[in-house]
């Protein structure tokens, strides 16, 4: 069952205290991310979570398990979607313990004549 409009929305707007949120579509559900650093999936209607550990530090209850059959556990936020300020706290600390994003680099033009 894919994601509603509306549930990643309502998701969204309850991380936007962390930075700029978006959602894009991906194998017709949505991967979430925080400023450009992708941070969890919604998956038929849910919100799944990188299984950092500061993650778990502050949802120590959460449940692990797939976003999608065969899929890595994440942490599946169910309770803790109410609570935007912990929500935001926790994809602040996803996206500090990301990489540094890579500067993308300029395609080259096509040769036209």
């Amino acid at each position: 069952m894919a994601s509603d409009q509306d549930t990643v929305d309502y998701i969204c707007g309850q991380m936007a205290g962390a930075g700029q949120i978006t959602a894009r579509k991906m194998f017709g559900e949505y991967g979430v991310y925080c400023d450009g650093v992708i941070i969890g999936l919604i998956c038929d209607n849910q919100l799944f979570l990188k299984p950092l550990p500061a993650v778990i530090a502050v949802m120590p209850e959460a449940t692990l398990t797939p976003a999608y059959p065969g899929g890595k556990p994440q942490v599946l936020v169910d309770e803790g979607l109410e609570d935007a300020d912990i929500l935001a706290q926790v994809v602040r600390s996803i996206v500090a313990a990301a990489p540094a994003l890579k500067p993308r680099s300029a395609k080259p033009k096509s040769g036209k004549i």
